[in-house]
């Protein structure tokens, strides 16, 4: 009996989900109005641009948003020297202007030798783990640009040996939401990697809501957690499990639950 009622009210949950997927799935649902990181990085649909974009994708909403748009990203062409020069003064919440040159400069060599996608897939196709490609982009990163603090650390992160008690590693998995998923939010900017190996990029947001709703049991906020509940949307689509993200991370913010 007990089965049969959770799967029925996980079968009414999956119904109510999906009616948010549709209405969420909107370019309107993103705008000055109901801001969020991603309507800059649609503005130039650049994968550099917007892992730019992801990384600075912590703290308030508006204030990330206000600060991307003061960025200029031409500055991704340019000599080291002058991006020095042009950032100089740039700082952002746990980024000083060293750290934000640093990435600017790292990301612009990165051009001149690979693709942000085809050097994440180095690391992807072994296992079909998102987690070893984003091992692999951050490991070159860090190799790119000799610079070293904890801003930037902060800003790179690091992916872990163990999922418990790790952090979610939110921001690269937003981006890679970004990149591999493709409708009125999301870019779909890359082609070599399998919507269905992709992580939530979780937050406390998406956390808090999806304990309300039954999908997640697990108290800690950590790397395991997403991958919990990753697991637990393959249920309602094997296939493209992130394409419940934003409907959650809405309902968590709007207060819904």
């Amino acid at each position: 009996m007990k089965e049969k009622n959770y799967i029925n009210s996980m079968s009414e949950l999956k119904k109510r989900l999906d009616v948010e997927v549709v209405k969420r799935n909107k370019t309107t649902e993103v705008s000055k109005d109901r801001p969020d990181p991603i309507i800059v990085a649609r503005k130039y649909k650049n994968e550099t641009i917007s892992l730019i974009c992801a990384l600075f994708a912590y703290g308030n909403v508006k204030q990330i948003v206000k600060f991307l748009d003061s960025l200029d990203f031409a500055l991704l062409d340019a000599k080291d020297d002058i991006i020095q020069k042009e950032l100089n003064h740039y700082y952002y919440r746990f980024q000083n202007s060293q750290d934000i040159i640093c990435l600017f400069i790292a990301l612009k060599r990165l051009k001149d030798i690979s693709s942000i996608e085809d050097l994440f897939v180095q690391g992807y196709k072994k296992n079909h783990s998102t987690l070893e490609g984003v091992s692999e982009v951050i490991q070159v990163m860090y190799g790119l640009c000799e610079h070293s603090s904890r801003g930037y650390s902060f800003l790179l992160g690091k992916v872990p040996v163990k999922t418990k008690g790790a952090g979610a590693l939110k921001r690269w998995m937003m981006y890679l939401r970004w990149m591999v998923r493709n409708d009125n939010v999301d870019m779909g900017l890359w082609s070599k990697v399998d919507k269905s190996d992709l992580i939530m990029p979780l937050d406390t947001h998406t956390f808090n809501v999806s304990k309300k709703l039954g999908l997640l049991s697990r108290k800690t906020y950590d790397l395991e957690s997403a991958i919990q509940l990753t697991c637990k949307l393959k249920e309602f689509d094997e296939k493209d499990p992130l394409k419940y993200d934003f409907a959650l991370y809405r309902i968590g913010q709007e207060k819904l639950v």
